[in-house]
């Protein structure tokens, strides 16, 4: 991949792709560094795809990818990244897991792209370092690995290990390796070259400021969903949620049916309900586990609730997963 003939300079890249796995992170990640051979007239990187067995790999939106070999058979590389997607959570092949030690402990650096982070987690590669993981597996995993120093920012680089939230956010990744490299002025060439207007830090956020996300300015009501989103644990009531804002809670309410054509306990239980699922779609804890990380004081009531909203149980929704 990438190109010309590799020169003294070059770092061969590999991609070990787990089924499943995010095509747009994978696409976002390998771009970035075709170009920059383009735009350097120089063999910065090649590249190389790996599955378990050398067999072509479909990703998360159906389309198979023909790899170049095994991850058994990879050699000399500098990086190796673990490109995942749905369902990383219950991959865990213990071959895998090995072979990535085997690797790191040989001088190879190690990254992650979307929630290959769970695989590395899982081998004992993240232990002394920062890492991050998309949003919406965030919470499952701090569930999974409390120990780890697991962030909510765009990407990580922390020493030799390399994660990002998926999506896009490999552009910014590679972009930022690209940068420690070949220096800024060649990143923004490549920038510019995929129409990626601003090369974004991996301090930024990944999600969307809840204004854009939610369609709406008011700034009380946007403080109060905040704490809300920052609050699904342990729960505030609505007395407190309308005085941290100055409002009363009639005030509250109002708001909340006029911008939201909700009443805010009930939106904060769908916020909570939301999480839950989350939860039970990517962990194995036990569903009290779960009722209770969700805010929810007991299984009974948390299942009530959960049949109530998607029109199953949460037995049903982890069957139904699985």
């Amino acid at each position: 991949m990438f190109g010309a003939e590799p020169g003294k300079k070059t770092q061969h890249i590999g991609f070990f792709l787990v089924p499943e796995f995010s095509m747009i992170a994978f696409a976002s990640a390998v771009e970035p560094l075709r170009l920059v051979n383009r735009v350097s007239e120089d063999t910065l990187y090649t590249g190389s795809t790996y599955s378990l067995d050398g067999q072509p790999v479909t990703a998360s939106n159906g389309i198979p990818v023909i790899v170049d070999g095994a991850i058994a058979e990879a050699e000399k590389l500098d990086i190796v990244f673990v490109c995942s997607g749905i369902h990383a959570h219950k991959y865990c092949d213990k071959g895998l897991l090995t072979r990535l030690r085997r690797m790191a402990s040989h001088g190879t650096d190690i990254g992650a792209l979307c929630t290959g982070t769970h695989i590395l987690a899982k081998a004992g590669l993240l232990e002394e370092s920062r890492c991050t993981i998309h949003w919406e597996n965030f919470t499952a995993f701090t569930e999974e690995f409390p120990d780890i120093d697991v962030t909510s920012e765009l990407f990580e680089i922390d020493r030799n290990r390399y994660t990002c939230a998926g999506g896009t956010a490999a552009v910014d990744l590679m972009l930022n390796l690209i940068a420690l490299q070949a220096g800024s002025n060649v990143a923004a060439t490549v920038a510019d070259e995929m129409i990626h207007h601003r090369i974004r830090d991996g301090h930024e956020a990944q999600r969307m400021e809840l204004r854009s996300r939610l369609g709406v300015a008011h700034p009380k009501l946007l403080a109060v969903i905040q704490l809300m989103e920052e609050n699904l644990e342990e729960t505030l009531n609505c007395a407190d949620l309308a005085a941290s804002v100055g409002l009363s809670t009639r005030q509250l309410e109002r708001l909340f049916r006029k911008y939201l054509k909700s009443a805010p306990t009930r939106y904060y239980v769908e916020l909570r309900l939301k999480r839950a699922r989350f939860l039970l779609r990517q962990t194995s804890l036990p569903i009290l586990s779960v009722a209770l990380a969700a805010g929810f004081v007991s299984a009974s009531h948390f299942s009530k609730c959960y049949r109530e909203h998607f029109k199953r149980t949460p037995s049903e929704e982890r069957r139904a997963a699985a």
